[in-house]
Protein backbone atom coordinates (compact mmCIF):
# COMPACT_ATOMS: atom_id res chain seq x y z
CA UNK A 1 0.00 0.00 0.00
CA UNK A 2 1.14 3.38 -0.77
CA UNK A 3 2.22 5.74 2.02
CA UNK A 4 0.94 9.06 0.39
CA UNK A 5 -2.18 8.54 1.52
CA UNK A 6 -4.05 6.78 4.91
CA UNK A 7 -7.00 5.48 2.81
CA UNK A 8 -6.37 5.19 -0.92
CA UNK A 9 -9.45 3.65 -1.81
CA UNK A 10 -12.18 6.64 -0.38
CA UNK A 11 -9.79 9.36 -1.43
CA UNK A 12 -9.51 8.16 -5.03
CA UNK A 13 -13.36 7.00 -4.81
CA UNK A 14 -14.15 10.80 -4.36
CA UNK A 15 -11.70 11.57 -7.58
CA UNK A 16 -13.76 9.47 -9.73
CA UNK A 17 -16.98 10.95 -8.67
CA UNK A 18 -16.10 14.27 -9.41
CA UNK A 19 -14.97 13.28 -12.51
CA UNK A 20 -17.93 11.48 -13.21
CA UNK A 21 -19.85 14.36 -12.54
CA UNK A 22 -18.04 17.51 -13.02
CA UNK A 23 -14.36 16.47 -15.25
CA UNK A 24 -12.90 18.03 -12.31
CA UNK A 25 -11.78 17.21 -8.90
CA UNK A 26 -9.63 19.56 -5.45
CA UNK A 27 -9.20 17.37 -3.14
CA UNK A 28 -6.99 18.13 0.13
CA UNK A 29 -5.11 15.76 1.48
CA UNK A 30 -3.23 15.41 5.45
CA UNK A 31 0.07 17.56 5.48
CA UNK A 32 1.47 15.46 7.49
CA UNK A 33 1.75 12.21 5.71
CA UNK A 34 5.33 10.49 5.04
CA UNK A 35 5.08 10.62 1.65
CA UNK A 36 4.15 14.31 1.30
CA UNK A 37 6.64 15.46 3.59
CA UNK A 38 9.04 13.51 1.73
CA UNK A 39 8.37 15.63 -1.47
CA UNK A 40 8.91 18.91 0.34
CA UNK A 41 12.54 17.60 1.46
CA UNK A 42 13.25 16.14 -2.14
CA UNK A 43 12.71 19.75 -3.07
CA UNK A 44 14.60 21.10 -0.69
CA UNK A 45 17.51 18.60 -2.04
CA UNK A 46 17.66 20.78 -5.53
CA UNK A 47 19.76 23.46 -6.86
CA UNK A 48 16.76 25.26 -8.84
CA UNK A 49 19.55 26.68 -11.28
CA UNK A 50 19.72 22.57 -12.88
CA UNK A 51 15.59 22.77 -13.81
CA UNK A 52 15.13 23.24 -17.24
CA UNK A 53 13.03 25.70 -18.94
CA UNK A 54 9.52 24.92 -19.80
CA UNK A 55 8.09 24.24 -23.41
CA UNK A 56 5.30 24.11 -24.75
CA UNK A 57 3.86 21.22 -27.40
CA UNK A 58 5.44 17.47 -27.82
CA UNK A 59 8.02 15.97 -30.15
CA UNK A 60 8.46 17.80 -32.93
CA UNK A 61 6.16 20.76 -32.01
CA UNK A 62 8.15 21.03 -28.29
CA UNK A 63 9.32 25.04 -28.25
CA UNK A 64 10.46 27.46 -25.48
CA UNK A 65 7.95 30.42 -25.49
CA UNK A 66 8.34 32.72 -22.25
CA UNK A 67 5.19 34.42 -23.40
CA UNK A 68 3.00 31.52 -22.62
CA UNK A 69 5.02 30.08 -19.62
CA UNK A 70 8.02 31.08 -17.14
CA UNK A 71 8.19 28.04 -15.11
CA UNK A 72 11.38 25.91 -14.74
CA UNK A 73 10.87 22.09 -14.93
CA UNK A 74 12.43 18.92 -13.43
CA UNK A 75 10.90 14.96 -14.44
CA UNK A 76 10.25 12.80 -12.18
CA UNK A 77 11.42 9.19 -12.12
CA UNK A 78 11.76 6.28 -9.87
CA UNK A 79 15.61 6.33 -9.99
CA UNK A 80 15.39 8.15 -7.03
CA UNK A 81 12.80 6.68 -4.05
CA UNK A 82 11.61 9.80 -2.74
CA UNK A 83 10.16 10.56 -6.30
CA UNK A 84 9.05 7.12 -7.03
CA UNK A 85 7.11 6.74 -3.78
CA UNK A 86 4.44 9.43 -5.49
CA UNK A 87 4.91 7.66 -8.52
CA UNK A 88 3.78 4.51 -7.45
CA UNK A 89 1.23 6.20 -5.45
CA UNK A 90 -0.12 7.54 -9.08
CA UNK A 91 0.30 3.65 -10.70
CA UNK A 92 -2.61 2.95 -7.57
CA UNK A 93 -4.56 5.60 -8.84
CA UNK A 94 -4.50 4.78 -12.42
CA UNK A 95 -5.32 1.09 -11.47
CA UNK A 96 -7.99 2.34 -10.12
CA UNK A 97 -9.87 5.16 -12.27
CA UNK A 98 -9.25 2.22 -14.82
CA UNK A 99 -11.60 -0.25 -13.05
CA UNK A 100 -13.76 2.30 -11.56
CA UNK A 101 -14.18 4.61 -15.30
CA UNK A 102 -13.02 2.53 -17.50
CA UNK A 103 -10.41 5.40 -18.70
CA UNK A 104 -7.78 2.95 -20.79
CA UNK A 105 -5.18 4.90 -18.82
CA UNK A 106 -1.89 3.55 -19.99
CA UNK A 107 1.15 5.42 -18.21
CA UNK A 108 2.38 8.56 -16.35
CA UNK A 109 4.60 11.29 -16.31
CA UNK A 110 4.80 14.10 -14.40
CA UNK A 111 7.90 16.84 -13.13
CA UNK A 112 8.13 19.36 -10.96
CA UNK A 113 7.36 22.84 -11.38
CA UNK A 114 9.17 25.99 -9.71
CA UNK A 115 7.42 29.78 -10.59
CA UNK A 116 9.77 32.46 -9.07
CA UNK A 117 7.31 35.09 -8.15
CA UNK A 118 5.98 36.71 -11.33
CA UNK A 119 6.15 33.22 -13.20
CA UNK A 120 2.65 32.32 -14.64
CA UNK A 121 1.33 30.55 -17.50
CA UNK A 122 -1.33 31.67 -20.13
CA UNK A 123 -4.62 29.59 -20.56
CA UNK A 124 -4.13 26.35 -22.09
CA UNK A 125 -5.28 23.30 -22.90
CA UNK A 126 -3.38 20.26 -21.98
CA UNK A 127 -4.43 18.23 -24.90
CA UNK A 128 -6.71 18.70 -27.91
CA UNK A 129 -9.20 16.09 -29.04
CA UNK A 130 -7.79 13.26 -31.37
CA UNK A 131 -4.57 15.00 -31.39
CA UNK A 132 -2.69 13.28 -28.09
CA UNK A 133 -2.53 10.86 -25.71
CA UNK A 134 -2.75 13.30 -22.78
CA UNK A 135 -6.41 12.10 -21.01
CA UNK A 136 -6.25 12.78 -17.25
CA UNK A 137 -4.34 15.80 -15.53
CA UNK A 138 -3.02 16.06 -11.95
CA UNK A 139 -1.24 18.85 -10.20
CA UNK A 140 0.22 18.57 -6.45
CA UNK A 141 0.90 21.84 -4.71
CA UNK A 142 4.01 21.67 -2.35
CA UNK A 143 3.75 25.07 -0.64
CA UNK A 144 3.89 24.98 3.29
CA UNK A 145 2.18 28.58 4.78
CA UNK A 146 1.04 30.03 1.17
CA UNK A 147 -1.03 33.00 2.01
CA UNK A 148 -3.70 34.29 -0.31
CA UNK A 149 -2.15 37.73 -0.79
CA UNK A 150 0.79 35.77 -2.17
CA UNK A 151 -2.29 34.85 -5.42
CA UNK A 152 -0.71 32.05 -7.47
CA UNK A 153 -4.04 30.54 -7.93
CA UNK A 154 -5.01 27.90 -10.91
CA UNK A 155 -7.73 29.41 -12.78
CA UNK A 156 -9.81 26.70 -14.38
CA UNK A 157 -12.16 27.42 -17.51
CA UNK A 158 -15.26 26.01 -18.54
CA UNK A 159 -14.67 23.49 -21.57
CA UNK A 160 -17.61 24.93 -23.89
CA UNK A 161 -17.04 28.84 -22.53
CA UNK A 162 -13.44 29.36 -22.53
CA UNK A 163 -14.37 32.92 -20.50
CA UNK A 164 -16.00 31.68 -18.00
CA UNK A 165 -14.04 31.07 -15.33
CA UNK A 166 -14.90 27.94 -13.40
CA UNK A 167 -12.81 28.10 -9.77
CA UNK A 168 -9.43 29.54 -8.32
CA UNK A 169 -7.78 26.93 -6.23
CA UNK A 170 -5.03 28.68 -4.48
CA UNK A 171 -1.47 26.42 -4.30
CA UNK A 172 -1.87 25.24 -0.99
CA UNK A 173 0.71 22.52 0.47
CA UNK A 174 -1.26 18.96 0.13
CA UNK A 175 -3.54 19.82 -2.40
CA UNK A 176 -4.24 17.94 -5.34
CA UNK A 177 -6.38 19.29 -8.76
CA UNK A 178 -6.94 16.33 -11.48
CA UNK A 179 -9.01 17.37 -14.74
CA UNK A 180 -10.05 16.01 -17.86
CA UNK A 181 -6.89 17.17 -20.00
CA UNK A 182 -8.87 17.83 -23.19
CA UNK A 183 -11.58 19.74 -21.71
CA UNK A 184 -10.41 22.45 -19.29
CA UNK A 185 -8.92 25.73 -20.40
CA UNK A 186 -6.79 26.41 -17.29
CA UNK A 187 -3.86 29.18 -16.38
CA UNK A 188 -1.22 30.06 -13.79
CA UNK A 189 -1.50 33.52 -12.19
CA UNK A 190 1.82 35.12 -11.17
CA UNK A 191 2.50 34.94 -8.02
CA UNK A 192 4.47 37.31 -5.40
CA UNK A 193 6.35 34.28 -3.78
CA UNK A 194 8.07 30.97 -4.55
CA UNK A 195 5.40 28.27 -5.68
CA UNK A 196 5.93 24.32 -6.30
CA UNK A 197 4.00 21.67 -7.54
CA UNK A 198 4.27 18.69 -9.64
CA UNK A 199 2.24 18.81 -13.12
CA UNK A 200 1.40 15.55 -14.56
CA UNK A 201 -0.37 13.84 -17.06
CA UNK A 202 -1.99 10.51 -17.62
CA UNK A 203 -1.17 8.98 -20.99
CA UNK A 204 -3.23 6.08 -23.50
CA UNK A 205 -1.21 3.70 -25.27
CA UNK A 206 -0.64 5.57 -28.84
CA UNK A 207 2.12 3.08 -29.52
CA UNK A 208 1.43 1.10 -33.29
CA UNK A 209 3.14 -1.61 -34.73
CA UNK A 210 5.49 -1.51 -32.09
CA UNK A 211 7.05 1.91 -32.10
CA UNK A 212 6.77 3.05 -28.47
CA UNK A 213 5.63 6.56 -28.76
CA UNK A 214 7.41 8.28 -26.54
CA UNK A 215 6.20 10.19 -23.07
CA UNK A 216 7.18 13.99 -24.26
Amino acid sequence: MSKFVTNNTELFANIAQDLQFTGYSIQTLDQELPALQALKSRLAEFDFNTFDEAGIGRKDDHQKNETIRSDKIHWLDNSNALEGCFLDYMDELKAYMNKRLFMGLFSYECHFAHYQPGAFYKKHLDAFKGQTNRLLSTVLYLNPDWQAENGGELVIYDGEDHDKELTRVSPHFGTLVTFLSDEFPHEVLPAKAERFSIAGWFRVNNSVNGQIDPPR
